[in-house]
């Protein structure tokens, strides 16, 4: 696999509280990667010590990136924080220069993309305000700026859509895609699981500084399902067991069918077909919510067993 980011062993700890506990990971170059929890699982731990804010304890991390001219690891990381940290009283043109020189460009190209970016949200007349006069929502996206701003290879979003309405919410997803469609690798870190799906390829489930699952999203989902289908249809649908497929839930016009045994797609339409006219036919693949809950409780039932 080719890895922008390698993490080997990282190991963190406050007070002998674990937050990063030996964690191994490779960041697929080029993905959309989820780095989910519930708060307090050590996302934001692991997301300082790769931005270099904190040092581990133990461990190492390694960087391949591929412009080769940027000598420092950090100006070719984005970073997102969760937390606001904007100069209330510095207008945001100058906060936008200032951000974008401290990652190492000239003054004519901060400009160049001061400018550009502005002008693509379509808040040009944000430049000569001040932080403090702008809603936290405002303040988020001008925060997104600060982290693309320098153009790095790498970019680190800490729950981006925190404090957002539906509609910048959208426009900052959409801008998230475009940027991965470039090519460049985004570590999306965030507890609500149901963002992830929409805009990730790859995931690491995380729970009290332990990864308990990771891998490509569909392939996990896939690895969960519990060969559920659902029917709209019309007819009388059967009202029992039919073929090694079980009907749990059945309304008018309206079944989930449980497979007891594996059988295809087609298989399994045929002989409903015998039964019903079908409309439409979805398999139901669990959700996130749905895994990180199942795989949590089978871990903690682990851990109670080693320990009896």
């Amino acid at each position: 696999m080719d890895a922008i980011l390698s993490l080997e062993k990282l190991h963190k700890e406050y007070e002998k509280v674990v937050a990063v506990h030996s964690i191994d990971l490779k960041v697929p170059r080029g993905s959309v990667f989820g780095l989910l929890g519930p708060n307090g699982a050590g996302k934001t731990s692991m997301i300082r010590i790769i931005t270099n804010i904190t040092l581990p304890d133990s461990g190492k991390l390694s960087f391949h990136f591929q412009n080769s001219k940027i000598s420092d690891p950090m100006n070719n990381i984005g970073y997102l924080p969760e937390e606001r940290g904007l100069y209330p009283e510095m207008k945001i043109g100058e906060q936008l220069k200032f951000f974008a020189q401290m990652k190492g460009l000239s003054a004519a190209k901060a400009h160049e993309n001061i400018q550009y970016w502005l002008k693509r949200f379509e808040i040009e007349d944000w430049a000569n305000k001040k932080a403090q006069e702008l809603s936290k929502g405002m303040q988020q996206l001008i925060q997104f700026i600060v982290s693309v701003i320098h153009d790095p290879e790498l970019l680190i979003f800490d729950e981006p859509f925190s404090g957002l309405d539906p509609i910048n919410t959208e426009r900052l997803k959409k801008e998230i895609v475009e940027l991965s469609k470039s090519g460049k690798t985004i570590i999306f870190s965030t507890h609500q699981m149901s963002q992830v799906e929409e805009i990730c390829n790859e995931i690491a489930l995380i729970n009290k500084g332990r990864f308990i699952l990771e891998g490509e999203l569909k392939e996990i989902k896939n690895r969960f399902k519990k060969n559920l289908f659902e029917i709209k249809y019309h007819g009388s649908f059967p009202n029992s067991e039919i073929n090694g497929f079980e009907i749990t839930i059945k309304e008018e016009g309206h079944a989930i069918v449980k497979s007891l045994k594996e059988c295809s797609y087609s298989n399994l339409l045929k002989t409903l077909s015998d039964y019903v006219e079908i409309y439409s036919f979805t398999e139901i693949l669990p959700s996130l919510n749905e895994i990180f809950i199942e795989q949590v409780t089978l871990a903690k039932a682990k851990k109670e067993e080693e320990h009896e």
